[in-house]
C-alpha cells in the first residue's frame, strides 16, 4: 500500500508516521517529489490497519497499489519528476539536447564537439570511454583518460556530462567525471549494477534493454528508486526487430505510454534507434513532436573515421539544422529548445 501524506503535512508529521511503522517492525520505502510526500509500505505485515495510520496528523490518504510499480508508477498521484542536473532540468518545459561522439578519441576531437554542439544548444554532452563492443577487437575507449577529456572539453564549453558505466568498479570513477551516469541497453538487466548505482544520488540515463518489454523496463528502473536514488531519466534506444532493412526500430509509441505509466521523465536515442545518419534527423523530430523530454544524438566531424558508430553520428552542420528544426516544433507544442543564438 502507498501513503500519501499531505501537501502540506510537516517533516515532523511525517517522521510520527515513519516512527510509528518503525515500532511494528514495518519495512518502507520513501519517496519525495517537489510537492508530496508517499511511503510504500506493508500495513497488515507491521501489524498496522488503514484506519488506524489515516488517523495520524499529515495522512491524506492510503491507495492500495495494484501495479508492481511501486515508485516508478503513477498511482499515488505523483506529478512529474524533474531531475536536475547540475543546474539543468530534465523532464521540465524545456527539451533538452544531449549531444556528441560515440567514444572519446582524443582531447582535439573532444574539444571540438564539445564547442559545436554547445553552439547548437545542446546542454549536455555524451562521449563514451568505457565502451560496451560485441567484439573483443573492437575499440574498447580510453578509460579515466577519456572521461577527464571529456569533463575538460564539457568544462570549457559550459556542457554537463553524460557517459556510460559498464560494471560496479567504474562507478566511484564516474561519479568524479560525469553529472549523469548511463546505463547502457546491455546493462539494463544487470541488476547488481542497478542496486548498486541506487544507493548514489547520481543522476542515471537508463536505457531500454534492446530486447525489453516497457514493463521489463519500467522495473529496471524501479531498482534503482527502490534503492534511495530518484533521480532517473529514461531513455527509449531502440528494439530488435524483425525486419531484414535494419535490425533496430526506436519505439516512439514508448513516449506517450510511458508517460502515461510513469512519472519519470523520457528522451528518445534516435541515433542508435535507428542505426543510419540519414534517419536521425526524422526521427529525432518526431520524438519531440511525441512529448520525448530529451534527445540523444551521436555528432562526429569526420563520421567516417570514427572508432564507433560512425554511420550513425550527424555531421556539426547537420546536427544545426536538426537543432533549428527541433526547435520549432518544440515551440508549437508549447515547450522549448535552448538557443544560444538568442541569448
Amino acid at each position: 500500500m502507498m501513503i500519501l501524506m499531505s501537501r502540506r503535512a510537516t517533516e515532523e508529521m511525517i517522521q510520527a508516521v515513519i516512527e510509528r511503522l518503525r515500532s511494528r517492525g514495518g519495512e518502507f520505502y520513501r519517496y519525495d517529489s517537489s510537492r508530496r510526500t508517499c511511503l510504500e509500505v506493508d500495513l497488515k505485515g507491521a501489524g498496522l490497519d488503514e484506519k488506524e495510520m489515516l488517523l495520524m496528523d499529515g495522512v491524506a490518504d492510503i491507495i492500495k497499489l495494484s501495479s508492481p510499480l511501486k515508485l516508478a508508477g503513477r498511482e499515488c498521484g505523483r506529478e512529474n519528476t524533474v531531475v536536475d542536473v547540475d543546474g539543468v532540468k530534465v523532464g521540465g518545459n524545456e527539451v533538452i539536447v544531449i549531444a556528441g561522439p560515440c567514444a572519446v578519441e582524443s582531447s582535439e576531437q573532444i574539444d571540438t564537439i564539445a564547442a559545436t554542439v554547445a553552439a547548437s544548444g545542446a546542454r549536455l554532452i555524451r562521449g563514451g570511454a568505457y565502451k560496451p563492443r560485441t567484439s573483443p577487437y573492437s575499440f574498447q575507449g580510453l578509460g579515466e583518460e577519456g572521461l577527464r577529456m571529456l569533463r575538460v572539453a564539457a568544462d570549457a564549453h559550459g556542457l554537463k556530462v553524460v557517459s556510460e558505466v559498464m560494471s560496479i568498479a567504474q562507478i566511484e570513477i564516474l561519479d568524479k567525471y560525469a553529472h549523469v551516469i548511463q546505463v547502457g541497453t546491455r546493462n539494463m538487466a544487470n541488476y547488481d549494477l542497478l542496486k548498486a548505482l541506487g544507493k548514489t544520488d547520481s543522476p542515471i540515463l537508463l536505457k531500454r534493454g534492446m530486447g525489453s518489454t516497457i514493463h521489463e523496463w519500467l522495473m529496471a528502473a524501479e531498482y534503482l528508486l527502490s534503492g534511495g536514488n530518484n533521480n532517473v531519466i529514461l531513455c527509449e534506444r531502440g528494439v530488435r526487430t524483425f525486419d531484414a532493412v535494419k535490425d533496430m526500430i526506436l519505439d516512439l509509441s514508448a513516449i506517450p505510454i510511458v508517460k502515461r505509466l510513469s512519472h519519470l521523465p523520457i528522451i528518445a536515442d534516435p541515433s542508435h534507434g535507428t542505426g543510419f545518419s540519414n534517419y536521425v534527423s526524422p526521427m529525432a523530430r518526431a520524438a519531440v513532436a511525441a512529448g520525448a523530454d530529451g534527445l540523444l544524438i551521436e555528432v562526429h566531424p569526420e563520421p567516417e573515421n570514427a572508432k564507433s558508430d560512425g554511420p550513425q553520428a550527424l555531421l556539426p552542420e547537420q546536427f544545426a539544422e536538426l537543432m533549428t528544426e527541433c526547435r520549432k516544433i518544440a515551440e508549437a507544442i508549447g515547450r522549448n529548445i535552448a538557443d544560444p543564438k538568442a541569448d
